[in-house]
């Protein structure tokens, strides 16, 4: 075998270090004809992705292409000045924070589809469904269960979950539905930010180290409060009567239990990676992905009945299922497939769109305006009322690219106020869009409007209880 000097390797291939923002924001192009051709594909890949539900077209698609535009666009004018290397160094930067996020949710979705085929989400449901329980206590289980579920699993899933709850018991009552819907949007917003793991714009603050994985639980309270305030209110519209009691006993499948305590142990291990390894908290997350891997293969090598061989297996499937009903094969790849890969591709867009857009010069010049002339509060609390406008995934990497010099306060306020403030609306998180289609026609845009005032004063309320509670911090 040919022998090669390590040294000699990298004189051939040398490593590619990603270079500091400061290192490559070398032009300033927000005035040239790139800066309008890059602001012009990122608003009309948007356009796309407002109007997803009505052109059905996947929202990764626009802004993944939004990106190479962008980017293919910016290469040119620097291959003209004779600086190549700077645009490439700038892109290498992004996809090495994007590639650090999407190994993290590639594990988190893993764990939660897992969860969701050993039934452990559908027992929950069947539990509520079968206590017999009165309107008012539903509707405030149900957001209790949603807000801190939320801080560890996906939003947009839990929302569905206690939504389903919500329609088998309250069929027969829309006032009811279309209550808890927005009751249900607010708290799964809310449980997402204070802990890292419930909101991918919490999980990116971290990740950039703006605040430390226990730094986000001081905004619990305030998070309760932004959750608290509106139900609090709203309990009174809630039906007084007890729906008819539905019988539905669901079990949840072997090894559901473990597969919960393998998930908290990966966060435990993607917790000490990153605070007392001082190594990226995605390296720990992928150590917790061969927790469940193993875990796969031990359900795997134990299912009753299992063929020793595929082409046997391919024979005995339907002879397998109608002997074993409910105790399908765990497969831990089938998990890692059905992945929200649409989100996971927009994401990849959003993040080399903005991050162009930083590059040009866009987002120092909006960072000299909201956090030069306005003011970081005044700028954080705006951020949080585009979010219910704007999806909050594209607002937060924004402010991050900018990097504005703020205290560690005013990084949690920019954090709660980029979670909650979906709530304000109900196409202002991914939620939202889920139950206006999960429960047709029960829960609308305007059933969600006539509350937002409420919501609001949730949202005030959190702010206000950060300010005093955290006040040190600022």
């Amino acid at each position: 075998m040919l022998k090669v000097p390590l040294a000699s390797l990298l004189m051939v291939f040398p490593l590619a270090v990603p270079a500091s923002p400061a290192e490559v924001q070398a032009l300033d192009l927000t005035g040239h004809w790139v800066g309008y051709l890059s602001i012009a594909a990122f608003v009309l890949a948007y356009i796309f992705v407002v109007l997803e539900e009505v052109t059905e077209l996947k929202k990764s698609k626009p802004m993944m292409l939004a990106a190479a535009v962008i980017w293919a666009a910016i290469a040119v004018v620097y291959n003209q000045h004779g600086e190549p290397r700077l645009a490439e160094d700038a892109v290498r930067t992004l996809v090495l924070d994007y590639g650090e996020l999407l190994l993290f949710l590639i594990v988190s979705i893993t764990y939660v589809n897992a969860l969701e085929e050993r039934q452990v989400f559908e027992a929950v449901r069947a539990w509520l469904v079968s206590k017999g329980l009165g309107y008012r206590s539903l509707f405030w289980i149900t957001g209790i269960l949603a807000f801190f579920i939320s801080s560890i699993s996906n939003n947009m899933t839990t929302a569905m979950l206690m939504t389903a709850v919500v329609m088998a018991v309250g069929k027969d009552n829309p006032r009811f539905v279309a209550l808890s819907c927005v009751n249900t949007v607010v708290a799964v917003n809310a449980g997402g930010a204070f802990c890292p793991f419930g909101d991918i714009t919490t999980l990116m603050v971290w990740q950039q180290h703006k605040i430390t994985f226990w730094g986000f639980f001081v905004l619990f309270i305030p998070s309760v409060i932004n959750f608290v305030l509106p139900a609090a209110i709203m309990h009174f519209a809630i039906p007084v009567a007890r729906p008819a009691e539905i019988k539905d006993v669901t079990k949840m499948k072997r090894g559901a239990k473990r597969i919960i305590a393998l998930f908290l142990l990966t966060i435990a291990t993607a917790v000490v990676f990153s605070n007392v390894l001082h190594l990226p908290a995605a390296v720990g997350m992928m150590a917790g992905l061969t927790y469940i891997q193993f875990f796969g293969y031990f359900l795997h090598i134990t299912h009753r009945g299992e063929p020793s061989v595929p082409t046997e297996l391919m024979e005995r499937r339907e002879e397998e299922e109608e002997a074993h009903p409910g105790e399908e094969r765990f497969d831990i790849f089938q998990k890692l497939a059905q992945l929200e890969w649409d989100t996971l591709l927009f994401f990849y867009g959003v993040v080399l769109c903005v991050g162009g857009l930083d590059f040009l010069g866009y987002l120092s010049r909006a960072s000299q305006f909201l956090y030069g002339e306005l003011g970081a509060t005044p700028a954080n609390i705006l951020v949080g009322i585009a979010s219910a406008f704007v999806d909050n995934i594209p607002v937060m990497f924004a402010i991050l690219s900018m990097n504005p010099d703020i205290s560690t306060g005013q990084w949690l306020l920019v954090t709660l106020t980029a979670g909650v403030g979906g709530s304000l609306l109900s196409v202002g998180s991914a939620a939202g869009v889920a139950l206006m289609g999960q429960t047709r026609g029960a829960y609308t845009f305007l059933s969600h409007l006539k509350w937002m005032p409420v919501i609001a004063l949730g949202y005030a309320g959190s702010i206000a209880a950060h300010f005093w509670l955290n006040a040190d911090l600022f």
